[in-house]
């Protein structure tokens, strides 16, 4: 039974130089039509694959607070007509938000619409390194964001972290973490800069003209944010996620405990009785796949069993506390040993996996060795 939402809003009010998410320049866009068949798309998918919970929705983009006041308040609207008579009592509804682009109003209309966390796109705390970036927003912005928010009533709130960026000192990096913490956040997702395909980053990074850190300079920023994201209270339950207790992100360890959840809107992916699907990307190609079709999908992935063992693994050992042994049984009707056993012994005698007796999980120096360590779980 599927428990959790994903909602893609691709609209942005500028396009960042890093990001290769789906997303269009909001300007000349028809984003009314979108949303309305962001809403078609909500009602068929809930009549195909019905569900009696939901437990969290995310919104993300794009940017979900390009939408100005009224586009937000039918968008939500639309969402607690499909999803609201599902959602449990203890609901967690995240939705990103950019500094600079949210007013007192649009917050309101968050919070009456039942929207409980916010995650902020904060990025970097120098106006050099978001010059940099493409951010549209300055520092000050930052502070203004979390200010509105916590003055609205919004006590849930992430923020994001980048570091490994071009030009970045470990200075400069431990100054925006020093400066989170002064926040007074919740949550913090912090991640290495990934130069990906169709990006102004990678164009430049082909021309040699992307000066990043050296792999020994962005271990040691992240060795630095673990230290000083414990000594303020915010502890590591997954590889780039922070948080005060009990305010860890739900929706996002649904996706690395492998359960299953919808995908609504452009580009967005669901995963559903073993199917993975992604939408369409293109807006006009996912409203004429809606008209034409009732669904969106443009890939129908049915995994095979070795296929969801393997990724109950590399999603799984991405949190602290690793895999369940016994959820691992009851999904797989096999145990992790009798399926794992040589990679899970060769990376225990590498110390970069420990078996604890209930979850089998990464070791410190695992952390910083992530990548070597799931490799070891595909292609079984």
């Amino acid at each position: 039974m599927v428990n959790a939402v994903y909602l893609h809003i691709p609209f942005c009010d500028y396009i960042c130089h890093y990001c290769d998410f789906n997303k269009v320049f909001m300007q000349g866009q028809p984003v009314d039509d979108y949303l309305a068949h962001m809403d078609t798309e909500m009602k068929n998918t809930l009549e195909r694959f019905p569900t009696n919970r939901i437990d969290t929705i995310f919104v993300g983009g794009g940017t979900p607070t390009a939408l100005n006041e009224a586009q937000l308040e039918r968008f939500l609207k639309d969402v607690q007509e499909r999803f609201g008579p599902y959602v449990s009592e203890h609901l967690e509804f995240s939705m990103e938000a950019n500094p600079g682009s949210v007013t007192p109003e649009k917050l309101r209309i968050m919070k009456k619409y039942g929207v409980n966390r916010l995650s902020i796109g904060a990025q970097a705390f120098q106006d050099t390194l978001l010059n940099k970036l493409g951010r549209g927003h300055s520092v000050e912005e930052i502070g203004e964001i979390v200010q509105m928010a916590q003055s609205e009533g919004f006590v849930n709130l992430s923020l994001d972290l980048m570091f490994g960026l071009p030009e970045q000192t470990i200075e400069q990096f431990s100054e925006s973490i020093t400066k989170a913490i002064e926040l007074g956040i919740t949550h913090i997702s912090s991640y290495s800069l990934q130069v990906e395909k169709k990006t102004v980053f990678y164009n430049k990074w082909r021309k040699g003209e992307l000066p990043l850190p050296t792999e020994e300079a962005e271990a040691d920023m992240y060795e630095l944010l673990m230290k000083r994201l414990e000594e303020a209270g915010l502890l590591q339950y997954e590889i780039s996620n922070f948080a005060k207790p009990g305010y860890e992100s739900r929706h996002n360890i649904t996706y690395w405990k492998n359960n299953e959840y919808y995908g609504i809107g452009a580009g967005a992916h669901s995963y559903i009785d073993g199917v993975r699907r992604a939408n369409a990307g293109p807006l006009k190609q996912y409203m004429t796949k809606i008209d034409e079709n009732k669904f969106p999908y443009m890939d129908d992935n049915v995994l095979t069993k070795n296929e969801r063992m393997e990724e109950e693994m590399f999603m799984g050992l991405r949190m602290r506390e690793g895999v369940s042994k016994e959820t691992f049984k009851y999904k797989f009707n096999q145990s992790i040993e009798e399926v794992f056993s040589e990679q899970i012994e060769k990376l225990v005698r590498s110390d970069l996996l420990k078996d604890t007796g209930s979850h089998i999980a990464l070791t410190e120096q695992g952390f910083f060795l992530g990548n070597e360590v799931f490799q070891e779980f595909l292609a079984i």
